[in-house]
């Protein structure tokens, strides 16, 4: 039986003072309002109302079942708009994971300028450049850059687009040279990082056969890009950086693409986030303040 919608149909038996009428505010036949509150009485084994054909009253039951009763549904339609109203604000505690040296160079300004628009959120930034388990680590968003995710049960949005840029500092192609092609970079110094998706391959001169330009022993592998990025500026090799951290970098002089000519290889930034029915409202202000700022963040105009 369900009871809130039993008591609730009780309740407006008493304040229409009719049944008939109660089954028309209602929107239900009398017949089956009558028999509601049968099931009802069944349920309590105890009178509520007594009825006659002519007239209809309480009994000293249903008189304090009632009382009980509209305080028990008040409280209940307060506890819901209580709710209601939660699920339409933003707030609460946010937990974000982000590969590291995105969220410094990138992520940093714009996570300032989304808290002071929401100020009864709380963020926590796990900032990790290995792939994690969203979704059992209790993150809300997870930004992943990948040149495709793979098949999930989780729901990602793309809010931008990278690309791996080759480039040396100009000490370091003074002392080498620079390479002419794919094929003279085996003859240089290389920086790798290593946790890239794979070889950090890109398509020969030709349009050809895929080549990998950084194949081979490394001179020095990292697993941070800001690390790598420091490496390269200190003219130590070659290596493949992110644009969001090259484009700055190459603009104040520390670096210099090589083989600007070749084609990048392009990645994304995703948003992932965990399924669900009714998405959080702090998750999709989030998303959505990314999806909107995030593209000129990274092309350096914000």
């Amino acid at each position: 039986m369900d009871t809130f919608n039993y008591m609730r149909a009780f309740r407006r038996i008493v304040e229409m003072g009719s049944l008939a009428k109660a089954a028309e505010d209602l929107d239900m036949s009398s017949a089956g309002l009558s028999k509601q509150l049968r099931a009802l009485e069944a349920h309590l084994g105890a009178v509520l109302i007594q009825r006659t054909t002519r007239k209809m009253s309480l009994t000293d039951t249903g008189a304090a079942y009632y009382a009980e009763c509209c305080r028990l549904l008040d409280e209940l339609d307060a506890l819901e708009r209580s709710v209601k109203q939660q699920s339409r604000l933003v707030a609460g505690r946010l937990r974000v994971n982000a590969p590291v040296s995105f969220a410094l160079s990138v992520l940093s300004p714009l996570l300032a300028r989304f808290l002071r628009q929401y100020p009864e959120l709380r963020l926590d930034l796990s900032m990790e450049d290995r792939l994690v388990d969203a979704v059992g680590l209790g993150f809300d968003v997870s930004i992943r850059l990948r040149a495709q995710l793979d098949d999930s049960t989780l729901i990602a949005r793309r809010l931008a687009s990278l690309t791996q840029v080759l480039c040396a500092a100009p000490s370091y192609l003074d002392r080498r040279g620079r390479p002419d092609g794919v094929q003279a970079l085996h003859g240089h110094d290389v920086l790798s990082y290593t946790l890239a998706e794979g070889p950090e391959t890109m398509p020969d001169e030709d349009g050809g056969a895929r080549a990998d330009p950084l194949a081979g022993s490394a001179l020095v592998q990292v697993n941070n890009s800001l690390m790598l990025r420091d490496m390269l500026e200190h003219g130590l090799g070659i290596g493949a950086l992110p644009s969001f951290l090259a484009a700055p970098a190459i603009a104040r002089g520390k670096l210099v693409r090589v083989l600007p000519d070749l084609p990048a290889a392009p990645r994304h930034v995703y948003a992932v986030y965990p399924t669900s029915r009714h998405l959080q409202p702090k998750v999709k202000a989030f998303v959505d303040f990314l999806a909107e700022h995030l593209p000129a963040a990274m092309r350096g105009d914000s």
